[in-house]
């Protein structure tokens, strides 16, 4: 059995590395499981450096935690775009990958240079109800 342990509470970040690591491991057996940590970041990071720096920081505080996989996903902005960076981490290597980028509309934008998440800016624009626990801003 393979233990996965994801640096978020978040079921849409949990559910994603469930099933990455479930087509990449098909015959074997899966633990994953989440665990609310600090990113050590702004609560919407707005640079890919500072993006990437809040999986790193989630990664390594779970260090402590006996797992055969270690990973985060931390979603930011980068101009005029969203996406995530993933961290994972296993037996002391990481490996680091960045998503494709979902061009924002100019609205949500000042909004986030206001100081709001983009979970709720998304919430308000498509009248939903905390779509970043549902998929995040790319499946709206």
């Amino acid at each position: 059995m393979l233990v996965i342990k994801v640096a978020s509470a978040n079921p849409a970040k949990i559910k994603a590395v469930a099933s990455a690591f479930a087509e990449v491991f098909p015959a074997e057996t899966l633990d994953v499981q989440g665990i609310a940590v600090a990113s050590g970041v702004a609560n919407q990071p707005m640079s890919s450096d500072e993006t990437l720096l809040g999986a790193m920081n989630r990664v390594a505080e779970l260090a402590s935690v006996k797992a055969d996989y270690r990973v985060a996903i931390e979603a930011g902005l980068d101009g005029d775009f969203t996406f995530a960076w993933m961290v994972i981490e296993h037996q002391g290597k990481l490996g680091k990958a960045r998503s494709a980028s979902l061009m924002l509309p100019p609205a949500a934008l000042s909004q986030l240079q206001q100081g709001k998440e983009l979970g709720d800016v998304m919430d308000a624009m498509f009248n939903q109800d905390n779509i970043k626990q549902k998929g995040g801003a790319i499946a709206s």
